[in-house]
């Protein structure tokens, strides 16, 4: 049986290297909200993209909802969609605030909720975190507290689902080259000098560390923050 894999902000950047890595021999749902697709994934039977807000209510419901009519099951979740905003303390902007709390780390509680009752053993989540959540920036403290959240509940949720055979990552990217993203590579190499291979990494590197937690390989693996970043402040 061919298994689904419900995948967030799946059209850009990290999420599109993610689809892309799943798609050669799973069936694929990808989420996303400005960015639509228009990349060769299109064209494949077995992926299908859905535009959804994840900070609306019920889009979570919708989500696995338009996964189950279309493939019937869900094995896989990966939380990729996130929002990083400047939010310096001389500015506060609750609503800034709130949102990237909201999408960050709210809604992959919610997305796993709703995906529950169609989960059984077996079954695998991986969330998108970030070194930031250790090492936060100047300026981006809310997307720093938003990932360490993120890792808290990753480690949370793998002890309660755990008993049912549900395990529970989390992938944190270092300094990745999103060459869609505007200076990407500016801001990239900036951190290079502290990274001990001494180069950004590709949306390709957190692809291939997230297929591994969400396969069999990694079937003793749960509750951990696996590190991307190249070695970065070794």
């Amino acid at each position: 049986m061919t298994r689904t894999v419900l995948i967030t902000g799946g059209t850009y950047g990290i999420g599109r290297a993610i689809a892309e890595k799943f798609a050669a021999d799973h069936n694929v749902l990808r989420s996303y909200q400005k960015t639509k697709p228009s990349d060769d994934l299109e064209a494949q039977s077995n992926v299908v993209s859905y535009s959804c807000d994840l900070l609306q209510d019920g889009s979570a419901e919708n989500l696995v909802t338009r996964a189950m009519d279309h493939f019937g099951r869900i094995d896989v979740i990966v939380n990729n969609a996130g929002l990083v905003r400047s939010t310096p303390i001389e500015s506060f902007d609750a609503e800034a605030h709130r949102q990237v709390f909201e999408l960050n780390a709210i809604a992959p509680q919610a997305l796993l909720t709703a995906a529950l009752p169609h989960l059984s053993a077996g079954a695998a989540i991986v969330n998108i975190s970030s070194m930031n959540a250790d090492l936060p920036p100047r300026g981006a403290a809310t997307y720093g507290a938003s990932k360490a959240a993120l890792n808290l509940w990753t480690k949370a949720m793998a002890k309660e689902l755990g008993p049912q055979g549900i395990r529970v990552n989390a992938v944190a990217p270092g300094a990745i080259n999103v060459p869609e993203a505007p200076r990407s590579d500016d801001l990239t190499q900036l951190f290079v000098k502290d990274t001990a291979l001494g180069r950004p990494g590709t949306p390709e590197d957190i692809a291939k560390a997230v297929r591994f937690l969400a396969s069999d390989e990694a079937s003793f693996i749960t509750g951990e923050i696996l590190t991307v970043a190249g070695g970065y402040r070794l």
